[in-house]
C-alpha cells in the first residue's frame, strides 16, 4: 500500500506539471477548452500536495524496516491523514466550481481575448456565449455573419457540458486518491495494533521468564 500511496503522489505531480506545461502552449481548437478549465484548477497546490505525499512515503520507510517500532508508524498515519485532507480539499474546490458552471464560464468567457473566443466558437460550432449578441460573437470561419451566428446559437450549452464532464473526471480522481489514503490509514492502524499486541505479549513472556520468546 505504501507504493500505491507514492504512486498517487506521482499521479498528482504528473497531472499538475503536465497541465501547467499544456497551458503554456499555443492555443488551438483542440486544446483551448481543457487549458481554460485547467487554469481554474489549483495546480500549484497539487504540486505541493504531491511533494508532501513523497515526503510522507520517505518517512514511512523506517516504519517498514523497523518491525517493532511504533513511533514512525504513528507519524506515518498522521501524515497520511494530512495528505488525505489536503487532497480532499482540492477535490472539493473543483467540485464547488461545477455547481455554478454556467456563471463561472460566463466570467471566464468575458475576460478572454477574441482569439480564444473564436477558438471556442469553432470547437463547439456556436456563436457568442449566451447567444450571438450576449456577448457579441467574434466573426470567424464558424460565425461568418449575423444571420449565421443567430442560427447557430450560443456556446453556453456545449461549453458548460464539456466543462462539467472534464471537471467531474478530475475531482473524481482526487476523491479516489483520498480513498487510497483512507485504506493506507486503516492498514497503518492495523499494523500498529498488531505491534502493540506483540509488545504486550513480549512483556508477558519476559515476566514469565521466557526471555521474550
Amino acid at each position: 500500500m505504501d507504493f500505491l500511496f507514492a504512486g498517487c503522489g506521482g499521479l498528482l505531480l504528473g497531472f499538475s506539471l503536465l497541465s501547467e506545461q499544456s497551458m503554456r502552449t499555443t492555443p488551438t481548437v483542440d486544446n483551448v477548452t481543457p487549458n481554460l478549465l485547467l487554469g481554474q484548477c489549483p495546480l500549484t497546490a497539487g504540486v505541493v500536495n504531491a511533494i508532501f505525499v513523497f515526503v510522507t512515503f520517505l518517512l514511512s520507510l523506517p516504519a517498514l524496516f523497523l518491525p517493532t517500532n511504533r513511533g514512525w508508524l504513528r507519524t506515518q498515519g498522521w501524515l497520511v491523514i494530512i495528505c488525505a485532507t489536503f487532497t480532499l480539499g482540492l477535490g472539493i474546490a473543483i467540485w464547488v466550481e461545477t455547481l455554478q458552471t454556467r456563471k463561472n464560464l460566463s466570467v471566464l468567457w468575458g475576460r478572454e481575448t477574441p482569439l480564444i473566443q473564436s477558438l471556442l466558437q469553432q470547437k463547439f460550432d456556436c456563436c457568442g456565449y449566451v447567444n450571438s449578441t450576449t456577448p457579441p460573437f467574434v466573426q470567424d470561419s464558424t460565425c461568418l455573419n449575423t444571420l449565421v451566428a443567430a442560427q447557430k446559437g450560443g456556446c453556453i450549452g456545449p461549453f458548460s457540458s464539456f466543462a462539467n464532464t472534464y471537471l467531474d473526471l478530475i475531482f473524481t480522481v482526487a476523491f479516489g486518491i483520498v480513498g487510497v489514503d483512507v485504506v493506507v490509514v486503516l492498514c497503518v492502524a492495523m499494523v500498529l495494533k498488531y505491534r502493540m499486541e506483540q509488545e504486550r505479549y513480549r512483556h508477558i513472556d519476559e515476566k514469565n521468564g521466557l526471555g521474550g520468546l
